[in-house]
């Protein structure tokens, strides 16, 4: 959120939004975002350590007086009681009625493929791609007409990143099911389905990734060379929320600044 709220048009008033993943980095940015154009929001995140955080975020949001608001759930999405948790405390703080659900929470795993095993596909595609598809299932009956689902893919899922098979597979998954919910949910009142495919961000999450593969993820970027910034992803997002995308569905956005094109 790189502006004050009075700036920003409120074109998610009234609206509840479903952020996974909001403790920190693009989830977090989407949640303060989607507030700041009127928006109710629900964080989900699964550490204890973020719970100050979140707090702080929940602060913030409740601090801007648009008629936004916030809770937080700290769950697991690899449970799938979770998702029916995360349902219920919603509709349980907010209404009867769900308009946004962002499915930011991921993670990834850097090994050769001949290292991995059934307990690393399971911690990826666990939470990359089961529990995105099962908390569109929960969240779906109380979707209000026209609904917004936007999934947080990577550019992952087409570049083929060397050690990362079930980090970048689970990408490529979930743009298979944006595509297969876009197809099944559109006839429903003109519920659309779309994803963002991230390329290299400045978050925290660089920390651990040497340097010299951060000057070449920005040789690579055409757009100015450089990481691309969490509000770059989050604005695209907010595009996809609002009445104004309603014509683009099925669709898989690249926010890479160039880095993949296709």
């Amino acid at each position: 959120m790189t502006s004050s709220s009075t700036s920003i048009p409120l074109t998610l008033s009234g609206k509840t939004a479903i952020i996974t993943g909001a403790s920190r980095g693009i989830g977090e940015g989407i949640a303060l975002d989607l507030a700041s154009r009127g928006a109710k929001v629900v964080l989900t995140y699964s550490s204890p350590k973020s719970d100050s955080a979140v707090s702080t975020t929940i602060n913030k949001i409740k601090s801007l007086n648009n008629g936004s608001d916030a809770i937080s759930i700290r769950t697991d999405l690899r449970h799938p009681s979770a998702l029916g948790e995360i349902v219920s405390a919603t509709l349980s703080a907010f209404g009867p009625h769900i308009d946004i659900l962002v499915n930011n929470a991921g993670c990834e795993l850097a090994k050769p493929i001949t290292d991995m095993t059934v307990e690393d596909f399971s911690y990826v595609y666990d939470l990359n791609v089961r529990a995105p598809l099962l908390l569109c299932g929960a969240v779906v009956p109380h979707l209000r007409a026209p609904g917004r689902i936007i999934n947080i893919s990577s550019v992952g899922a087409r570049c083929g990143f060397k050690n990362f098979s079930a980090y970048c597979s689970s990408k490529a998954a979930l743009e298979g099911l944006t595509r297969v919910l876009a197809a099944e949910l559109g006839e429903k009142g003109g519920h659309t389905v779309n994803a963002v495919n991230p390329g290299p961000v400045q978050t925290v999450l660089l920390e651990g990734i040497p340097q010299s593969l951060v000057e070449w993820q920005k040789d690579a970027t055409p757009v100015e060379h450089r990481l691309g910034t969490i509000d770059d992803v989050v604005q695209i997002v907010a595009f996809l929320a609002e009445e104004r995308s309603r014509w683009v569905s099925g669709q898989c956005i690249s926010a890479s600044g160039g880095f993949s094109m296709w």
